[in-house]
């Protein structure tokens, strides 16, 4: 068994275009051929792909001769190097998907999925949250992380944002093409829009995108935007697990905090289902300071 799984014998699977680098020789081309049909995002392409590529270097065998056995020795293996069981369950979305929906294969019967941990986010304050903006010199960044926060975006739909997608005058913000392939709007700031004001009056005119890349066609990395956060974390002295994601957590539960409607909130972030928006109520100080314990 190969233990060096990051050693993955596939290259860049997709293209800017959405087109397979793979050929058709290849034992993954018919899945990633199948993920592209049914619309999933790229993230998740690439990673059902590598995912079932390292499952195959694991056993070092072909798809066709893998058992049920060989699943829950990786699952295993995968556990002793402390992947948590939400990291797990997607190991084993990826592999049900090829095995069962492209090869009509029955490994998974029994194969149970472990029970998904439910910790609560880290909320930053509203002073963390405001020096982390003002800490970047770069116009730039501080838009950037004042957008994260003040209209509740996810990095991916961050960086995909068209300058057509603003409405200042508005102050709102069209979200489009969002998880789930679905389409919204949401918030735009008074700091967001003082910021763009200065921002957009520096851009060229051909620019498309807001936030473009080194290729001004193209638009910023999300790895790009991590690291402009992790730079004002450091300025700023915190020390907590934060993520471009937490600013999005603390746009609801300060939400939450000022008395807005949890259907509200769920209309802004994009939630389908009203319960991934109700996991705030359990961090929101509004809640918790209106509960008076029995022994008072």
């Amino acid at each position: 068994m190969k233990s060096d799984l990051n050693k993955s014998k596939w290259p860049l699977i997709l293209d800017k275009n959405q087109q397979i680098n793979l050929k058709n020789s290849h034992p993954l081309h018919a899945l990633a051929q199948e993920l592209i049909i049914r619309g999933f995002s790229r993230k998740t392409i690439q990673n059902y792909l590598s995912h079932n590529q390292k499952f195959l270097n694991f056993i070092s065998k072909s798809a066709k001769e893998a058992r049920t056995q060989d699943i829950k020795s990786y699952l295993l293996y995968l556990k002793s190097k402390n992947y948590s069981n939400t990291s797990l369950n997607s190991v084993i979305s990826a592999l049900k998907f090829y095995y069962q929906q492209i090869l009509k294969r029955k490994l998974f019967f029994n194969i149970q999925r472990p029970k998904r941990e439910k910790f609560l986010p880290v909320i930053l304050s509203r002073a963390e949250i405001i020096n982390i903006i003002n800490s970047p010199l770069n116009i730039k960044h501080r838009l950037i992380l004042s957008m994260l926060y003040g209209s509740g975006l996810r990095v991916s739909e961050l960086v995909k944002i068209k300058i057509s997608h603003l409405d200042i005058l508005g102050k709102k913000l069209f979200v489009k093409n969002s998880k789930g392939h679905k389409d919204r709007h949401t918030l735009l700031s008074i700091h967001s829009i003082q910021l763009l004001n200065l921002y957009l009056a520096a851009l060229p005119a051909s620019q498309s995108y807001l936030f473009a890349g080194t290729n001004s066609k193209y638009h910023l990395s999300s790895r790009s935007v991590q690291k402009i956060l992790i730079q004002s974390l450091i300025k700023n002295k915190i020390n907590k697990k934060i993520s471009c994601h937490s600013l999005r957590h603390a746009f609801a539960t300060h939400l939450l905090d000022q008395g807005i409607d949890l259907r509200l909130i769920q209309k802004l972030l994009g939630h389908q289902n009203i319960k991934t928006t109700q996991h705030y109520t359990q961090v929101s100080n509004k809640f918790l300071n209106n509960i008076k314990s029995p022994l008072d």
